[in-house]
Order: structure tokens, then C-alpha cells, then sequence
């Protein structure tokens, strides 16, 4: 009996170490717990701000940038558009940040207009047309665009009978993205991987599709043009591309500005070079000898009648409604040598007049006395006439006849007096 009631005792005192024992590691797994649960909350404290901080994103100072919520543009009017500087979005992937450089102008080389060069054709030293390539065009190699002939009109749609000509050009666009919607919209783009610059990707994506449009641009605009004005032209035909080129892109919505094309480059065919370089001398030397000839023209004409002399061949040639008081007017207007030739044919024919009517008021005089005794006044008249003639030379011989005389004989000495000289030369 003694020894159960031992037993007992000391069963108990174990099972009540054991409870101790117990209230002890649960009050450490509570306090652990406490903890835990606070360094927990902490952490998804910091992971909630980082998570809102990683919403701030940067647009540079050349871009525009829009939001994407769920995959749509989110905003309204103006809101739409993201301007350079810091903002804030939700992260992703509630919403996505898409930035457009807008202000990057690029560059486009275009050169499928352009024959085949080799390697070594495109060092610097080659790029001058050769002079030993033989004549043959290889169209599906060789690129070139064709313009109309010489006689044909631009209003000419019937290409029946026609002799077009081809050219070889290179071309280069700059452009930019004005509208970063539009372009996101309308423009495919491919997927960014990772490492990829985002622009590289614009560029990489849109180069084909503008080589395209600007291709059929070029080609719409030259047929327009001859091989002669194509060739002369630095600045009518490139702006003519770019307003073919900038259509098509506002059509599509593209949002996409031709900031500028130029021609860089343009020749006609090597093949005929030697032919071309010798109808462009001999143009050359018609178009100089046309405006020596129209240069001197002008020169005879200014000197001989001054200003008003083009104005009024025209009108003695042409006009024939212009009133004599008009034609009249143009005449006192010359000047040059036929104002003087002018004054010099009114001079002499106010001298003729008046003489006529000095001569008229004589006779009219000498009529009387003619009547009473004509044969003096004749013999009057015939000695004036000799005394008139006789004041004007310079020597005077008279030789008058004998009776008897077998003949009369005349003499003329010549150079007789050096110190007289022959009128003409006065």
C-alpha cells in the first residue's frame, strides 16, 4: 500500500514537470510566432512599397509616352499623352508604359533606284560613271526609274507610241513620329526582347514598310518629269516625292512626319554615256549661242532705241489695235541712235520744205518780170546757179575758146596744192 501510494506521488510529479515543461516551449512558440508575424507584416510592407515605387517611370526629354491599362490606352484627351519627365503608373502588369521618340529624326537611305556597283565600284574612286562597261542593263539587278520622253505632255495618259527614258537615282528620307498614338495603333511594331533598345526596334520594324511607300512615291513623281529636268532638278521633284510620300502616310494614319527627302544622287544610264555627255554639249553650246544671240539683240536694241524698243517692235510687229496716238507716244519715247536718225530726218525735212517754199516764194516774186523779159530772167537764173556751184569747190578753171583755134585743149595738173584736201576726208 505504501509503495503504490510512492508510485502515485511520483507519476504526478513527473506528469506536473511535463505540463511545465509544455506551458513553457508554447509560451517560446507564441513569442516566436509574434515576432514572425511582425517581421511578416514588415516585409509585406517594404514588398507593397517597392512594388508602388516600381510604378515612377522617366520619359525623356525626346519622347512622349501613353499608358496602357490592361492592354488599352488609358486617359482622356490631353491626359492621354505622357510629356518628358518623372510619372507615375501602376505597376505591371495593371498598367504598362509605352514611350514613342518623337523627337529623333532618322535617316533612310534609299538606293534601289541605283545600278549594281561591286565592291570596289563603291570605293570613292569608283563612284563616277565607268567608261568601259559594256551596254547592257540588267533589269533584275540593275535598279532605275523611268521618266517620260521628251514630246510626251504630263496630261498624256495613253502610253502607246511613247519613248521613255530611265534614270539612275539614290534618295534619302529623314523622318520622325509625330503622332505616338497613331503610329502605336496603325504601325506594327514587333515584340522587344530582352536587351533591345526600343527605338532600334521601331527603326528595324518601319524601314521596309517606308522603303515601300517611298518607292512608289519616286516612281509616281519622276514618270512626270523628263530625263532632262529629272536630271537638273535639285529641289522641284524631291518636294514633289515628299507630298506623294506624306499622302500615303496620313492615309494609313501612320503618324509618321517626311521631315525631308533629298536626291543625293542621279545619272542616266552608263551605258550611254559617251551619247549623253555629247547631246548635253551640244545643248549646251545651242543655249549659249541662243543667248549670245539673244543677249546681243537686246544690246542693238537698247542702242539703237533704248529701253522702249522690245515694247514697241512688238507692237509695230503684232498689235495692230494700238492707236497712232499711242504709237506716237512710244516714239517720242526712244532713245539711242534712232532718236538721232529721227532728229536728223525732221532736220532735213524742214529744210526741204522750207526750201521748197523760199524756192515757191521766188519764182512766185520773179513771175512779173519773167513775163515782161524772160530771157534775162533765165540768164539770171543760169548765173545764180553758177555762182552757187562755183562757191562750193575748192579750185576753179576757166577756160575760155579762140577764134582761129584748131581746138581747145585742157590741162589738169594734179597735186598741185598739197595744203587742199579731198572732201571725203574733212
Amino acid at each position: 500500500m505504501k509503495r503504490d501510494t510512492k508510485h502515485s506521488t511520483g507519476r504526478l510529479t513527473a506528469e506536473i514537470r511535463d505540463t511545465n515543461q509544455l506551458d513553457a516551449a508554447g509560451s517560446s512558440l507564441s513569442e516566436a510566432l509574434q515576432v514572425s508575424f511582425i517581421i511578416l507584416k514588415i516585409i509585406m510592407i517594404v514588398l507593397v512599397i517597392v512594388f508602388l515605387a516600381s510604378g515612377f517611370r522617366t520619359v525623356g526629354s525626346d519622347e512622349q509616352a501613353f499608358v496602357l491599362r490592361f492592354g488599352k490606352i488609358s486617359g482622356v484627351g490631353e491626359d492621354r499623352i505622357l510629356g518628358p519627365g518623372l510619372h507615375w503608373v501602376f505597376p505591371y502588369p495593371i498598367d504598362e508604359i509605352v514611350k514613342i521618340p518623337v523627337a529623333k529624326k532618322v535617316n533612310l537611305a534609299i538606293n534601289s533606284f541605283w545600278y549594281y556597283q561591286s565592291a570596289s565600284e563603291m570605293l570613292p574612286k569608283s563612284i563616277k560613271p565607268r567608261r568601259d562597261i559594256k551596254p547592257v542593263l540588267y533589269p533584275t539587278r540593275d535598279g532605275y526609274c523611268i521618266t517620260r520622253s521628251e514630246e510626251q505632255s504630263q496630261a498624256v495618259a495613253d502610253f502607246a507610241g511613247s519613248d521613255y527614258n530611265i534614270v539612275h537615282c539614290k534618295w534619302q528620307l529623314t523622318y520622325q513620329i509625330d503622332d505616338p498614338e497613331r503610329f502605336f495603333k496603325n504601325v506594327y511594331v514587333r515584340n522587344v526582347k530582352p536587351g533591345e533598345i526600343y527605338f532600334d526596334v521601331i527603326r528595324e520594324s518601319i524601314t521596309p514598310f517606308l522603303e515601300d511607300l517611298i518607292d512608289g512615291a519616286v516612281v509616281t513623281a519622276m514618270v512626270n518629269y523628263t530625263i532632262d529636268e529629272a536630271i537638273s532638278s535639285q529641289d522641284r521633284i524631291p518636294k514633289h516625292v515628299k507630298k506623294l510620300l506624306q499622302e500615303k502616310l496620313d492615309k494609313i494614319e501612320s503618324g509618321i512626319k517626311a521631315v525631308s527627302i533629298q536626291l543625293t544622287a542621279i545619272t542616266w544610264p552608263r551605258q550611254v554615256d559617251y551619247a549623253f555627255l555629247a547631246s548635253i554639249k551640244a545643248s549646251q553650246g545651242s543655249q549659249k549661242a541662243i543667248s549670245k544671240a539673244k543677249g546681243y539683240a537686246e544690246n542693238t536694241l537698247n542702242e539703237t532705241a533704248g529701253p522702249v524698243a522690245a515694247e514697241l517692235l512688238a507692237v509695230l510687229k503684232k498689235d495692230k489695235t494700238v492707236s497712232e496716238r499711242e504709237k506716237e507716244l512710244l516714239w517720242t519715247q526712244l532713245a539711242g541712235t534712232s532718236q538721232e536718225k529721227i532728229a536728223q530726218a525732221r532736220a532735213y525735212r524742214t529744210k526741204v520744205v522750207e526750201t521748197a517754199k523760199a524756192n515757191a516764194e521766188y519764182l512766185q516774186k520773179i513771175l512779173p518780170e519773167y513775163r515782161k523779159r524772160p530771157k534775162l530772167v533765165i540768164q539770171k537764173i543760169y548765173q545764180d546757179a553758177v555762182e552757187y556751184v562755183l562757191n562750193n569747190t575748192d579750185e576753179k578753171m576757166i577756160i575760155q575758146s579762140t577764134e582761129g583755134a584748131r581746138g581747145t585743149e585742157i590741162r589738169i595738173l594734179l597735186n598741185r596744192d598739197p595744203t587742199i584736201k579731198p572732201r571725203g576726208k574733212k
